[in-house]
């Protein structure tokens, strides 16, 4: 199945915003459609992508009539990478992006994230709720399986060998394989690009800091997900929220899922079949699913 577009998928400019001690972050910025004016949205990508995983949706959610801004996290993409590898955790994240709404004068938005970009919504709803207007989570939890943990934790600022364009498409075949055995070749060209720059040779490196780990490295498995269940509770408590899961999820267990649902009985709910962790929402039911819920969303 080839991957999915959007006529929007590529209309955007950059953004950039100051964090609290001085790194220059990025964002790309998509204007919406014309329409009544609607709450914007904030687009969180995973541990170790970038905002280049929201091309589609993003695309899609502005043509309904949103602004999008899909951030690169500190050490991600466009975004300078952390004087001090210790500051690379979801509190701190959550912290860049209150700057971000502070630069742009968004009071009130709805927010998206994907994996660690879950993680930090949570955190944000612990540390300024009201910023929060509502919360789509793309396959994740306030806990997580731990094969899937186990998983991630092994790639992440593994050092790795690409001599050019070929490698990096294998290498993104090799690790995100098991969440999208439906991926052809083009499939997987298309995720290097996202996940890979160019260095000063010309050759493909991968498009984060490998310092990310240190803080998961320092603090073992836990550094990742701390208990982040009653952050959980607060971001669903009285907030339209939708969880999105990935059929065949690695990190985030049906078991786990259907506690969050227990837990928050107003939850909406979608699942993309035969997908992994983390489904790219670009999946007919994950597009679906999301557009139906902003329907919903002032």
């Amino acid at each position: 199945m080839p991957a999915q577009t959007s006529p929007y998928a590529e209309r955007y400019v950059e953004r950039r915003w100051t964090s609290p001690e001085g790194l220059s972050l990025h964002a790309r910025d998509y204007a919406p459609a014309a329409g009544p004016a609607q709450l914007p949205i904030i687009a969180i990508h995973g541990l170790t992508r970038n905002s280049a995983d929201f091309g589609v949706i993003a695309g899609l959610m502005a043509q309904s009539g949103r602004r999008v801004l899909a951030v690169d996290v500190r050490g991600r993409g466009l975004s300078d990478r952390a004087r001090d590898p210790m500051t690379y955790t979801p509190d701190v994240y959550a912290r860049d992006v209150i700057a971000l709404m502070e630069h742009t004068g968004i009071a009130r938005a709805v927010f998206l994230g994907t994996s660690m970009g879950g993680l930090i919504t949570m955190a944000l709803a612990a540390i300024q709720p009201q910023a929060i207007a509502a919360a789509v989570i793309n396959d994740v939890g306030p806990e997580v399986a731990p094969e899937g943990l186990a998983r991630i934790a092994a790639y992440t600022g593994r050092k790795v060998e690409i001599r050019n364009w070929a490698d990096a498409a294998a290498y993104a075949r090799d690790i995100n394989a098991v969440a999208f055995p439906h991926y052809g070749d083009a499939d997987w060209e298309a995720f290097a690009r996202r996940i890979f720059r160019e260095d000063t040779d010309g050759r493909p490196v991968l498009d984060y800091d490998p310092d990310i780990s240190v803080p998961i490295k320092a603090a073992g498995a836990a550094a990742l997900v701390p208990d982040l269940w009653p952050a959980f509770k607060t971001l669903t408590s009285g907030r339209r929220t939708l969880l999105v899961r990935g059929g065949t999820s690695d990190l985030l267990s049906a078991g786990i899922a259907e506690r969050m649902r227990q837990a928050a009985p107003d939850m909406a709910y979608v699942e993309v079949p035969g997908i992994g962790h983390a489904p790219m929402l670009d999946e007919p039911e994950a597009r679906a699913g999301i557009l139906t819920f902003l329907a919903g969303v002032g």
